[in-house]
């Protein structure tokens, strides 16, 4: 399971010439809280460059109403091009967590600039194939592992993103006692595909057994490396 992605942000691994050139294609938009970027199902073809701000990137489930959250995206990163190169359409929601401004470039423009930057081009198949790996690891998940399993997996993931940056990934390092991840219960359910109440219940089971502490928009790890031995399926949650 991986939200946060591990690769480096499009707009990063440009060179300078290419950076200007595409953003020269397309307008900046300023998005407010809550709004949605991207729509799943809508057959717009244009895609987005972010440049401030966070957003996630999601699926609906068998279960209707209920939403995973596959992705969180920050600035830097290039969001829709699946639809801009098939011209299916979009295959998830993209919302913002907070106001968020964007590049938005049209599909054909995009397609052109990829066909005369070869480099680029390769760029964006690089990240596609990660972003369809984690999507399906993500799938995976959901039917193998319980909830109470990939809510370590993603507390452990989520304590490790630089404090400056709460959705910004790091190398991996040990988790000191007292690592903070800052989302509310509801956000954290959507990340594991869980609902609201299965979280509480498992977040319940990791406070009694002092793993964790709770509190408004905020989980405090206690015991980081029991939380890393329940991620990885060799513990219960239960200690002396």
């Amino acid at each position: 399971m991986a939200l946060l992605g591990n690769d480096l942000a499009f707009a990063r691994a440009l060179t300078a010439h290419e950076h200007e050139n595409v953003m020269a294609l397309g307008n900046r938009k300023l998005y407010a809280a809550d709004t949605h970027l991207l729509s799943e199902g809508d057959r717009s073809g244009h895609v987005m460059i972010i440049l401030e701000g966070w957003v996630t990137v999601s699926v609906a489930t068998d279960r209707g109403a209920t939403r995973l959250i596959l992705g969180l995206r920050g600035p830097g990163e290039l969001l829709g091009e699946m639809a801009a190169l098939d011209s299916h359409p979009r295959s998830a929601t993209v919302r913002a967590l907070g106001p968020a401004t964007a590049q938005v470039i049209p599909g054909d423009a995009f397609r052109r600039f990829l066909a005369q930057h070869p480099r680029v081009s390769g760029l964006v198949i690089r990240q596609l194939t990660f972003r369809l790996r984690s999507a399906d690891q993500e799938r995976s998940a959901l039917a193998s592992l319980t909830v109470l399993q990939r809510l370590a997996v993603r507390l452990t993931e989520l304590s490790r993103a630089e404090p400056a940056g709460p959705y910004t990934p790091s190398a991996p390092r040990p988790l000191p006692a007292g690592t903070v991840v800052r989302l509310a219960q509801d956000e954290l359910a959507a990340t594991v595909g869980a609902t609201r109440e299965a979280v509480a219940k498992a977040l319940r089971l990791l406070r009694d057994q002092r793993i964790v502490r709770t509190g408004t928009r905020l989980i405090e790890i206690l015991d980081p490396e029991l939380l890393a031995l329940l991620a990885d399926g060799h513990a219960d949650g239960h200690h002396e």
